[in-house]
């Protein structure tokens, strides 16, 4: 299943998209939030077929997050049908 971003709220310290599939449905949904040292990411999606594919469309926006607040450290948590997202490799060992 092909997913992608189509935005929601954008404002300066948050920013909600969904992510829909091909037929523009709703299937999740990735948000953060900025706060003075702080950035928090939080992201669901139900369907645990695209689990692969959520994570490798998540991973570049997550890098990106990090260069919004110079020094600040970046939270987050995922899911694909309810199940932990771990985006580094080393976690899995």
């Amino acid at each position: 299943m092909d997913i992608y971003f189509s935005p929601e709220l954008n404002k300066q310290d948050a920013q909600v998209l969904n992510i829909v599939n091909r037929d523009g449905e709703a299937v999740g949904y990735l948000s953060y939030i900025v706060d003075e040292k702080k950035v928090y990411v939080y992201g669901h999606l139900e369907n645990e077929g695209v689990y692969e594919d959520f994570k490798d469309l998540v991973k570049p926006y997550i890098n990106g997050i990090t260069k919004l607040k110079e020094g600040a450290e970046v939270y987050h948590f995922l899911s694909v049908g309810g199940k932990k997202v771990e985006l580094s490799e080393e976690k899995k060992n």
